[in-house]
């Protein structure tokens, strides 16, 4: 027994467009759907979905006519796409090329005065450790930050707050007494 393999969605895509491309003419769906597994060996059930793939991609044109949707696709508008497509990447890529001969020149005005030399390595070095004792001291302060004297000052406000909701609940609590018993 052999056993037929299916198509993957972008053989299928490939095939659809043939149907377009080699008839050049304009389809219903109800039409394609007869052709493409006769021609092309696109089932049946898989047509809509690959055309409106193709729509949504702009590949195939459709237009609703009435009650009726339409669906074509001619080689040259295909060949336009493609051309504007190839123009946008060419543009594109002189835009990089020119950005990368900037960045270039860029590099090379930038190493101009900074030889490696004894003072220039030994600040560097220096800057490093700077670097690294402000991390540290920025950890330590973190450590500390409890005994701020802003935070310290917010203190009073929050228990200020846990007070009032105590003397609400006291207040309200008899209430909630009687409730229960009766």
């Amino acid at each position: 027994m052999s056993k037929k393999k299916g198509l993957s969605a972008e053989e299928k895509r490939t095939r659809m467009m043939e149907i377009f491309f080699e008839t050049k003419d304009v389809f219903q769906l109800k039409d394609l759907e007869k052709i493409a597994p006769k021609e092309k060996g696109i089932t049946a059930m898989s047509v809509k979905e690959v055309l409106q793939s193709l729509v949504d991609d702009g590949m195939v044109d459709c237009e609703r006519i009435g009650t009726s949707n339409y669906y074509w696709a001619f080689p040259s508008k295909a060949l336009h796409a493609r051309k504007r497509k190839l123009e946008i990447l060419e543009s594109q890529w002189s835009e990089g090329s020119q950005k990368q001969a900037n960045l270039q020149k860029s590099i090379e005005k930038a190493k101009i005065g900074r030889h490696e030399t004894e003072e220039r390595t030994m600040l560097v070095k220096e800057l490093s450790t700077l670097r690294n004792q402000r991390e540290q001291l920025k950890a330590e302060v973190e450590k500390y930050k409890e005994c701020d004297p802003q935070v310290v000052e917010e203190i009073p406000h929050q228990h200020c707050e846990l007070d009032l909701i105590k003397g609400i609940y006291e207040h309200l609590q008899p209430t909630f007494c009687r409730m229960e018993k009766g």
